[in-house]
């Protein structure tokens, strides 16, 4: 049988623990960053309708129920950035700044009197929420409460005032 001293012991425990250690960094995590207030899955979006408002006056819109796709990255628990697929064929931009915002471009919004359509923009404004207590939550969200607030160019189809439709939004993960 061979006796190894000190030294052997020390290089063998060297390389072991360089083996170890390999192999745990070699292990990559699931999202780039784990903060806590990223948003990725499926989401259910209602924009109520019956709410609506445009100039601070109630008018009757329709109530939208749609899908979101929703993949973000976060570089720190304030700065979070991504994407947003939904099942009514558009893709918007989400960012966190203090809330989060979901922003898309909306083609022909607006319908002119002369048969033309001018454009829209329309941005998600959201917050997390207890649903229980209603409380606003910042960390591992899945019920949001928020704004859809959805703005066309002033001037457009000749009327130099924008046209702005605001209504409250509901968001909840589904998966």
């Amino acid at each position: 049988m061979r006796k190894v001293g000190a030294a052997g012991l020390l290089s063998v425990a060297g390389v072991a623990s360089g083996l170890v250690l390999g192999s745990v960094s070699a292990v990559a995590p699931a999202h780039a960053s784990d903060f806590g207030v990223e948003l990725n899955g499926t989401y259910r979006v209602m924009s109520d309708g019956e709410w609506a408002r445009t100039n601070e006056v109630l008018i009757d819109q329709e109530t939208v129920i749609e899908t979101w796709t929703v993949s973000t990255d976060c570089v720190s628990p304030i700065e979070c950035t991504g994407t947003v697929v939904s099942d009514r064929g558009w893709t918007g931009t989400a960012r966190l700044e203090d809330f989060w915002y979901v922003d898309h471009d909306i083609p022909n919004w607006i319908p002119c009197p002369d048969g033309t359509f001018a454009p829209g923009h329309q941005k998600f404004i959201l917050w997390g929420i207890n649903p229980a207590n209603l409380e606003r939550q910042t960390k591992n969200m899945t019920f949001f409460g928020g704004r859809n607030s959805t703005k066309g160019p002033s001037g457009a189809c000749g009327v130099n005032k924008p046209v702005v439709i605001e209504m409250p939004v509901r968001m909840e993960k589904i998966s």
